[in-house]
Protein backbone atom coordinates (compact mmCIF):
# COMPACT_ATOMS: atom_id res chain seq x y z
CA UNK A 1 0.00 0.00 0.00
CA UNK A 2 1.14 3.36 -1.18
CA UNK A 3 1.32 6.26 1.44
CA UNK A 4 -0.96 7.98 -0.66
CA UNK A 5 -3.43 5.21 -0.81
CA UNK A 6 -3.22 5.08 3.05
CA UNK A 7 -3.86 8.60 3.59
CA UNK A 8 -7.21 7.94 1.18
CA UNK A 9 -8.30 4.82 3.19
CA UNK A 10 -7.64 6.27 6.89
CA UNK A 11 -9.62 9.17 5.95
CA UNK A 12 -12.75 7.42 4.77
CA UNK A 13 -12.74 5.01 7.78
CA UNK A 14 -12.62 8.13 10.03
CA UNK A 15 -15.22 9.92 8.04
CA UNK A 16 -17.49 6.58 8.18
CA UNK A 17 -16.47 6.12 12.22
CA UNK A 18 -17.31 10.13 12.77
CA UNK A 19 -21.14 9.53 11.32
CA UNK A 20 -21.59 6.46 13.05
CA UNK A 21 -20.50 7.95 16.38
CA UNK A 22 -22.81 10.97 15.39
CA UNK A 23 -25.64 8.72 14.99
CA UNK A 24 -25.23 7.02 18.59
CA UNK A 25 -24.89 9.94 20.29
CA UNK A 26 -27.78 11.44 19.35
CA UNK A 27 -29.34 8.44 21.39
CA UNK A 28 -29.08 11.12 23.84
CA UNK A 29 -29.89 14.33 24.14
CA UNK A 30 -27.14 16.56 21.88
CA UNK A 31 -28.63 20.03 22.99
CA UNK A 32 -28.67 22.20 25.74
CA UNK A 33 -30.81 21.01 28.65
CA UNK A 34 -32.31 23.77 30.85
CA UNK A 35 -30.79 24.80 34.38
CA UNK A 36 -28.06 21.74 33.68
CA UNK A 37 -25.88 22.55 30.59
CA UNK A 38 -25.08 20.45 27.40
CA UNK A 39 -27.01 17.01 26.73
CA UNK A 40 -25.00 13.62 27.54
CA UNK A 41 -24.83 13.05 23.76
CA UNK A 42 -23.76 16.72 22.85
CA UNK A 43 -19.76 16.57 23.61
CA UNK A 44 -19.75 13.10 21.50
CA UNK A 45 -21.78 14.47 18.46
CA UNK A 46 -20.00 17.64 18.31
CA UNK A 47 -16.43 16.39 18.30
CA UNK A 48 -17.96 13.76 16.06
CA UNK A 49 -19.12 16.51 13.28
CA UNK A 50 -15.31 17.80 13.88
CA UNK A 51 -13.85 14.47 12.54
CA UNK A 52 -15.83 14.41 9.98
CA UNK A 53 -15.40 17.60 8.61
CA UNK A 54 -11.75 17.28 9.24
CA UNK A 55 -11.76 13.53 7.11
CA UNK A 56 -14.06 15.13 4.24
CA UNK A 57 -11.56 17.71 4.22
CA UNK A 58 -8.69 15.41 4.24
CA UNK A 59 -10.35 13.34 1.07
CA UNK A 60 -11.19 16.66 -0.83
CA UNK A 61 -7.33 17.52 -0.72
CA UNK A 62 -6.19 13.89 -1.39
CA UNK A 63 -8.12 14.27 -4.75
CA UNK A 64 -7.22 17.49 -5.62
CA UNK A 65 -3.39 16.29 -4.72
CA UNK A 66 -2.48 19.45 -2.20
CA UNK A 67 -0.19 17.15 0.41
CA UNK A 68 3.09 15.48 -0.25
CA UNK A 69 1.34 12.74 0.89
CA UNK A 70 -1.12 12.61 -1.30
CA UNK A 71 1.10 12.56 -4.42
CA UNK A 72 3.26 9.93 -2.53
CA UNK A 73 4.04 6.36 -4.42
CA UNK A 74 6.28 5.33 -1.54
CA UNK A 75 5.61 2.49 0.22
CA UNK A 76 3.59 3.18 3.07
CA UNK A 77 4.77 0.69 5.97
CA UNK A 78 8.37 -1.01 5.62
CA UNK A 79 9.02 -3.83 7.03
CA UNK A 80 11.15 -2.66 9.41
CA UNK A 81 8.40 0.34 10.58
CA UNK A 82 5.95 -2.47 11.13
CA UNK A 83 8.66 -4.57 13.32
CA UNK A 84 8.24 -0.77 15.96
CA UNK A 85 4.09 -0.72 15.24
CA UNK A 86 3.47 -4.30 15.97
CA UNK A 87 4.10 -4.84 18.92
CA UNK A 88 2.43 -1.52 20.08
CA UNK A 89 -0.53 -2.18 18.37
CA UNK A 90 -0.06 -5.39 19.76
CA UNK A 91 -0.29 -4.24 23.13
CA UNK A 92 -2.95 -1.90 22.64
CA UNK A 93 -5.13 -4.40 21.22
CA UNK A 94 -4.23 -6.81 24.89
CA UNK A 95 -4.89 -3.58 26.85
CA UNK A 96 -8.40 -3.23 25.68
CA UNK A 97 -8.92 -6.69 26.26
CA UNK A 98 -7.21 -7.25 29.47
CA UNK A 99 -9.84 -4.20 30.57
CA UNK A 100 -12.65 -5.72 29.84
CA UNK A 101 -11.49 -8.53 31.47
CA UNK A 102 -8.94 -8.10 34.53
CA UNK A 103 -9.74 -4.17 35.24
CA UNK A 104 -8.15 -1.19 34.20
CA UNK A 105 -6.15 -1.15 37.03
CA UNK A 106 -4.43 -4.73 36.38
CA UNK A 107 -4.33 -4.00 33.00
CA UNK A 108 -2.73 -0.47 33.47
CA UNK A 109 -0.57 -2.34 35.48
CA UNK A 110 0.77 -4.76 33.05
CA UNK A 111 0.70 -3.02 29.90
CA UNK A 112 3.07 -0.43 31.87
CA UNK A 113 5.39 -3.41 32.76
CA UNK A 114 5.56 -4.43 29.61
CA UNK A 115 6.11 -1.31 27.75
CA UNK A 116 8.50 0.05 30.20
CA UNK A 117 10.63 -3.17 31.03
CA UNK A 118 10.26 -5.13 27.67
CA UNK A 119 10.13 -2.16 24.80
CA UNK A 120 11.72 0.50 26.63
CA UNK A 121 14.37 -1.81 28.30
CA UNK A 122 14.01 0.45 31.89
CA UNK A 123 15.26 -1.11 34.53
CA UNK A 124 12.98 -3.28 36.96
CA UNK A 125 12.88 -0.22 39.07
CA UNK A 126 11.60 2.11 36.77
CA UNK A 127 9.61 -0.06 35.54
CA UNK A 128 7.40 -1.32 38.44
CA UNK A 129 7.38 2.02 40.08
CA UNK A 130 6.06 3.46 37.00
CA UNK A 131 3.81 0.35 36.85
CA UNK A 132 2.30 0.73 40.57
CA UNK A 133 1.92 4.52 40.13
CA UNK A 134 0.17 4.78 36.76
CA UNK A 135 -3.39 2.42 38.29
CA UNK A 136 -3.04 4.29 41.70
CA UNK A 137 -2.79 7.82 40.18
CA UNK A 138 -5.44 6.96 37.78
CA UNK A 139 -7.66 5.31 40.61
CA UNK A 140 -7.22 8.39 42.57
CA UNK A 141 -8.16 10.70 39.78
CA UNK A 142 -11.17 8.77 38.68
CA UNK A 143 -12.85 6.98 41.41
CA UNK A 144 -11.61 9.40 44.77
CA UNK A 145 -11.77 12.94 43.03
CA UNK A 146 -14.03 12.52 39.73
CA UNK A 147 -16.46 9.73 41.52
CA UNK A 148 -16.24 7.78 37.75
CA UNK A 149 -15.64 4.09 38.02
CA UNK A 150 -13.33 2.52 35.42
CA UNK A 151 -14.07 -1.11 34.87
CA UNK A 152 -12.54 -3.51 36.89
CA UNK A 153 -13.30 -6.94 35.80
CA UNK A 154 -12.90 -10.00 38.11
CA UNK A 155 -10.48 -7.71 40.54
CA UNK A 156 -13.52 -5.69 41.87
CA UNK A 157 -13.88 -7.47 44.61
CA UNK A 158 -10.30 -6.29 45.55
CA UNK A 159 -11.56 -2.66 45.82
CA UNK A 160 -14.54 -3.37 48.35
CA UNK A 161 -12.29 -2.37 51.62
CA UNK A 162 -10.73 0.58 49.09
CA UNK A 163 -14.06 1.62 49.08
CA UNK A 164 -15.06 1.20 52.55
CA UNK A 165 -12.44 4.00 53.33
CA UNK A 166 -13.48 6.10 50.89
CA UNK A 167 -17.55 6.12 51.09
Amino acid sequence: MTVRTAELLVAVILALLSLGLMWKSTELNIGWVAGSGPGGGAWPFWLSVGMLITSLWTILRWFRRVTPQSRSKEIFMSADTLAIVGPVVVGLLLLLAGTHLIGMYAAVFLFMIAFVRFLGRHSWFVTLALAVAAPVVMFLLFEWALTTPLPKGITEPAFYPIYDLIY
